[in-house]
């Protein structure tokens, strides 16, 4: 199984979910795929599998993908 795992930003989110399946699921592949290259790096650090930053690598790596993980909306602007 492929898990996808997306985030933006420093990754610190990302980082935590790749930890966690990794603790977890050690036989599932992670890819990774940051908004921008901070974020890809930190999650590789953390134990992706592979890691890449932009709009062509988000694509391919969302085909291949069984499971797509990752935040829906910033919430930054909540208040």
């Amino acid at each position: 199984m492929n898990i996808l795992i997306m985030d933006g930003q420093g990754g610190r989110l990302g980082s935590l979910l790749v930890e966690a399946i990794r603790q977890r699921f050690p036989q599932v592949y992670l890819s990774a795929v940051g908004t921008n290259a901070m974020a890809a790096a930190a999650m590789k650090k953390a134990g992706a599998h592979q890691a890449a930053s932009g709009e062509n690598p988000t694509l391919v790596a969302c085909r291949k993908a069984d499971v797509i993980i990752g935040c829906a909306g910033g919430g930054s602007n909540l208040g």
